[in-house]
């Protein structure tokens, strides 16, 4: 992507390119330039987070809600610090003891908030779709941050740039040529489905990993190769993202035991020296630490996973500068 760039309040906002959604509701609605803009934009504010003030005044008056009716630590967390750090007011409203479990509609709860002056509302649901019912109900800012087996934009955008930044990519964020095999629970993965989408944008090939019980082959329509082995992914993959087996969301038993699983599907320290040279691995957490990923891999030199958690807030500033400046026009 080509364009002049100017230090703005971003840090490196492009003067010739138009940012044009009010929401962020998943990926498939963002298109290639779409992606590089916002990941761009998000390397001005990767050095907030190592200043002494550690605020930048891009979002000073503005609300921001963060709405979950899912548990969750570190994705509520990134978008609160996110948003404390642009200088917004942050709200958090939980779906446990509000109006939604006295029988409250989803948009009427939507529209009460957005009547108290909100700018952007951060949505986690465990319903497909509610995101999107969300941001028809309201005029403020939707930002989609996981809605049941749909999409996990945030987390696929600050993946791609920790990708970039350890392969030094982020002049291009041009993925062409690589191979990323995502491992695990693809079957009721929000985030492997939005990554593919992302690194699909970005040019590259995507290799989903697991048993054929939690990888349908229905994933081929979405342009990925499909491998039952672990071990011959690794010899092709330059990038390796691990995924937690939800078993929360499994309806019936998916493998025989824990134990086959990591047998089959871990990714020990032994079948890391095996990968190609330079492999990276990923995993967007929470981890069960012996299962799909061993210790000694999780916090060793070729792991980004504490990267990911530090981009995540770059990438999620930036995310709530463009959707409420879009908003706003």
């Amino acid at each position: 992507m080509k364009t002049k760039q100017d230090k703005g309040a971003a840090g490196l906002v492009a003067k010739d390119y138009a940012w044009e959604h009010r929401d962020l509701l998943g990926i498939e609605g963002l298109s290639a330039d779409d992606v590089r803009f916002l990941l761009k934009t998000a390397e001005g504010f990767e050095g907030v987070s190592t200043r002494s003030v550690k605020k930048v005044p891009a979002l000073r008056g503005k609300v921001v809600v963060n709405l979950f009716f899912e548990d969750s630590t570190r994705t509520r967390a990134s978008f609160s610090l996110a948003a404390s750090r642009l200088s917004a007011d942050v709200l958090d409203f939980s779906g446990k003891g509000s109006s939604t479990s006295k029988g409250e509609t989803l948009r009427d709860t939507a529209r009460t908030i957005e009547a108290m002056g909100v700018d952007a509302i951060v949505c986690r649901h465990h319903l497909s779709g509610a995101a999107v019912q969300l941001a028809q109900s309201v005029d403020c800012s939707v930002i989609n941050a996981g809605d049941g087996q749909h999409a996990h934009p945030t987390q696929a955008l600050l993946d791609a740039y920790t990708i970039a930044q350890r392969k030094g990519l982020r002049d291009s964020y041009d993925f062409t040529g690589m191979t990323v095999a995502i491992v695990g629970d693809i079957a009721h993965s929000r985030v492997a489905r939005s990554n593919i989408r992302c690194l699909k944008k970005l040019g590259a090939e995507v290799l989903l990993v697991g048993p054929p019980t939690l990888v349908p082959g229905t994933f081929r329509e979405m342009g990925c190769e499909i491998t039952h082995s672990l071990d011959e992914a690794l010899t092709r993959a330059d990038v390796v993202n691990m995924l937690r087996v939800q078993f929360e969301r499994l309806d019936s038993q998916a493998f025989a035991s824990k134990r086959e699983y990591a047998a089959l599907y871990g990714l020990t320290s032994a079948r890391l020296k095996q990968g190609k040279k330079g492999l990276l691995v990923m995993h967007p957490g929470p981890m069960n630490r012996g299962l799909e990923i061993e210790s000694s891999v999780a916090d060793g030199p070729q792991s980004t996973v504490l990267e990911q958690v530090t981009n995540g807030l770059a990438v999620r500033m930036a995310t709530l500068f463009l959707t409420t400046g879009a908003s706003a026009k």
